[in-house]
């Protein structure tokens, strides 16, 4: 159930709450991505003192490894990774995008050849459905078709068309007790296609429904527009998820159009290449600008890395590839990425969010590098989305 509790008067931007069979997730929301159940170097344990509220694992990952039946034998996948928090769990359906050179489209899913050791699988929507019933999520996704950032038109309509007959299958499936299931828009940059299939995934009537094909390769004006030109279409006393998006001040933004609910590996992924996270923009540790840097990676953090290590600490960690170093920066990130939002929620309880947005992109500075890892943030075999 999804209660709108409040609707910033400045832009989209909106203050919910999720009640889900593992517990209340309050929106604005980011999820830490943990595809195949774990959050990249992060502990649950970790996780829980940032204030994590919820978490995402993936169908596709998990069905290959460790397999059903060792998730079945452990009692579900909250019991088996030791998470007791909600879960939303990812179809496998954006790995017809990401594994396109070894899968083939047929009418009621997908042939994939195993990115593993080749065996011929099929994913579709009744798969798919069953797979997340076993896992035991709190929240599904029902099995989409996401095109390509470079799809024609006529591929994209045959995505779009396919993502609405899915969509309906999934609908039909049986869910876990308690279990939520989204639908997904689909649309790439035309307009009047998101609009098409936002309407018709209505007539379906999920829990919430996502914005999906977006951060798959197209300039953020693109993600921004594809986003505002679905939006307008979806019910507002449902949750509305923005997948795979994005970075701090896309965030941000993204709320202010109406979204509630994100996820992205940038948090743990640029932190394995020695970048961390601030409101000012991001930051590579490793240069030698940090060598005698005894100041926090961000004044004022409260995360675990900021209260207990110095820059020049966390460079050599890093230069000399000791975990502890990209653990530390995965831990920051994940707490700057959770406190946005934490902050964003505070603000539009005050009504203060428009000038919080001014402020935050104004000090923001994009980074070239990371925009570069959120354009190439889908390889197949490492984390989803």
């Amino acid at each position: 159930m999804f209660e709108l509790l409040k609707t910033d008067t400045t832009s989209g931007a909106r203050l919910g709450r999720l009640t889900t069979a593992h517990g209340v997730v309050q929106t604005p929301v980011f999820m830490p991505v943990g595809t195949q159940g774990s959050v990249k170097a992060l502990d649950p344990r970790e996780l829980d003192e940032m204030n994590t509220e919820i978490i995402l694992g993936n169908t596709y990952h998990l069905y290959i490894r460790p397999g059903l039946d060792i998730i079945t034998e452990a009692g579900g996948l909250h019991r088996f990774i030791n998470w007791k928090k909600p879960i939303l769990t990812d179809s496998g359906g954006f790995q017809v995008f990401s594994l396109a050179k070894i899968r083939k489209i047929k009418a009621h899913g997908v042939e994939f050849r195993s990115h593993l050791d080749g065996s011929l699988l099929f994913l579709g929507p009744k798969e798919s459905m069953e797979i997340q019933r076993v896992l035991g999520s709190d929240i599904a996704m029902v099995f989409d078709d996401c095109p390509p950032h470079t799809a024609t038109a006529r591929e994209v309509r045959a995505a779009v068309e396919r993502t609405i007959r899915w969509a309906g299958e999934c609908r039909a499936q049986p869910r876990a007790p308690g279990q939520m299931v989204f639908g997904i828009v689909q649309g790439g940059s035309h307009a009047e296609m998101r609009e098409e299939c936002a309407k018709a995934l209505i007539k379906l009537k999920f829990d919430g429904y996502a914005v999906g094909g977006v951060s798959v390769g197209e300039p953020e004006p693109e993600m921004m527009k594809a986003v505002e030109s679905t939006t307008p279409f979806l019910p507002a006393d449902q949750p509305r998820y923005a997948m795979g998006l994005g970075t701090p001040a896309q965030l941000v933004e993204l709320v202010a159009r109406g979204i509630d609910m994100f996820d992205c590996v940038l948090p743990t992924r640029v932190a394995r290449n020695g970048t961390a996270f601030t409101r000012k923009g991001a930051i590579g540790l490793k240069g030698g600008a940090y060598k005698r840097d005894w100041g926090p990676i961000e004044e004022g953090c409260t995360c675990f890395a900021c209260q207990r290590f110095t820059r020049a600490y966390l460079r050599h960690l890093l230069n000399v590839n000791e975990i502890l170093g990209l653990r530390m920066l995965s831990v920051h990130n994940s707490h700057m990425f959770i406190k946005v939002m934490e902050d964003m929620r505070a603000h539009l309880q005050a009504g203060t969010f428009g000038e919080f947005r001014r402020e935050f992109i104004a000090g923001y500075v994009p980074s070239r590098k990371v925009m570069a890892a959120r354009r190439s943030a889908h390889p197949p075999v490492d984390e989803s989305r």
